[in-house]
């Protein structure tokens, strides 16, 4: 997917006239015209963006082809985000060294949230959860708690590992949705034996590919999954460049 925005984000009809805009790139990117029509395309777009006042035009793909990278460079666009999809082969061989729990709803929501937002403080969209968004994610069909596991130590929430299943995908792919460990815990290991204890439990229920998205950013995170036989599968870039 070829995807155009601004900063700060245009709303209402200016957004839908970017999203127009956008549509056409994805046609042409479909058609094999990308390099050929995508300059004038961006050109159309930073002019909107420029009329509706907006100071930066970004443009992001999934997955990051070639081609889009060839015109990201050639019209003055620069890399400000990678986050990257890495896979690796159930069951692994090894099991996490520490027990879990099923999250449990309304009593572990306050801690969740405190850890999750403190863990991922640095993070552009997993940092700032609340309870409505915690509450509207646990009612989504996917959502299997006993695949929700929850680390204690001294009856305090120190870690978790969110899995999730896309059982549409052929064959279905099990996901690490979202990891953390409390950063006053860092360095002893409970990254690695949560990540064991998801991948554990994806592959008991039969599944066969274990995926997880990772900032190209996160230098420990990507040794750590790399360690674990995880390697990059595909990748989401965001470009940006000043709107003038």
């Amino acid at each position: 997917m070829l995807r155009l925005a601004t900063e700060p984000p245009l709303t209402g009809v200016d957004a839908e006239d970017l999203d127009a805009v956008a549509a056409r790139l994805r046609a042409a990117a479909t058609d094999g015209r990308l390099l050929a029509d995508g300059p004038d395309l961006l050109a159309e777009a930073e002019g909107l963006a420029l009329a509706y006042r907006a100071e930066h035009l970004v443009l992001d793909a999934e997955p990051a082809a070639a081609a889009i990278e060839e015109l990201a460079a050639d019209t003055g666009f620069t890399l400000v985000r990678e986050v990257l999809q890495m896979r690796r082969s159930l069951p692994l061989g090894e099991t996490g060294a520490v027990a879990t729990r099923p999250f449990r709803p309304g009593s572990d929501d306050a801690a969740w949230l405190e850890l999750n937002n403190r863990a991922f403080a640095w993070h552009p969209e997993q940092g700032d959860w609340d309870a409505e968004r915690l509450r509207a994610t646990l009612a989504e069909p996917w959502v299997d708690l006993d695949g929700f596991l929850v680390l204690e130590q001294d009856h305090e929430m120190v870690g978790f590992c969110w899995t999730k299943v896309h059982a549409d995908d052929d064959p279905p792919v099990g996901e690490i949705f979202v990891i953390a460990v409390d950063p006053d815990r860092h360095g002893r290991g409970l990254g690695r034996a949560l990540t064991l204890a998801g991948l554990t439990h994806l592959a008991d229920r039969g599944l066969t590919v274990g995926m997880l998205y990772v900032e190209a950013s996160n230098a420990a995170a990507r040794t750590l999954y790399r360690d674990l036989g995880f390697s990059v599968f595909d990748s989401h870039r965001w470009w940006s460049r000043p709107v003038t």
